[in-house]
């Protein structure tokens, strides 16, 4: 569930903050469009920006297709090609050996997305949704802090 906790605002200015909390089945996409999109409405923001950023090291914010399944199985795909499991390369395997690719995958994609809000939405494209994008094989919970911000 979100806890909301709005920060102190200047004026003209409405600030609002939402952490979520995601539980991933492991390696893959969870699409945050839709959670997103209820920060951003609940927030009252009508011009303004929408940041969202995750506080983890082995999972990773992207913004992609979200109307063909295909192109996330496609990126998964491309990047256990690019990142291997397991690869003699890392020494870091203290959680096992999709340990130190996770972090790896994290650093190549992004922990933090801003996205611009307008008429009080958020401003992606018609087949764009925004995705967490976890790198480890196992389910975890993931924490994520939205913050909405601009003019009222």
């Amino acid at each position: 569930m979100p806890a909301s906790c709005d920060a102190l605002e200047p004026p003209g200015v409405s600030v609002h903050a939402v952490d979520l909390e995601v539980t991933t089945r492991g390696r893959g996409f969870v699409e945050l469009s839709d959670e997103l999109a209820a920060a951003v409405r609940d927030s009252g923001v009508v011009t303004g920006l929408c940041a969202l950023a995750i506080a983890h090291t082995s999972a990773s914010l992207v913004v992609c297709e979200n109307a063909d399944g295909e192109v996330l199985r496609d990126l998964e795909r491309f990047m256990s090609r690019l990142v291997v499991d397991g690869d003699a390369l890392f020494r870091h395997d203290v959680e096992g050996p999709d340990d130190m690719p996770a972090h790896v995958r994290s650093v190549l994609t992004l922990t933090d997305i801003t996205l611009p809000v307008r008429d009080g939405r958020l401003v992606l494209g018609t087949w764009q949704g925004v995705f967490l994008w976890e790198h480890r094989a196992r389910a975890h919970r993931r924490r994520l802090t939205v913050t909405v911000l601009g003019e009222p």
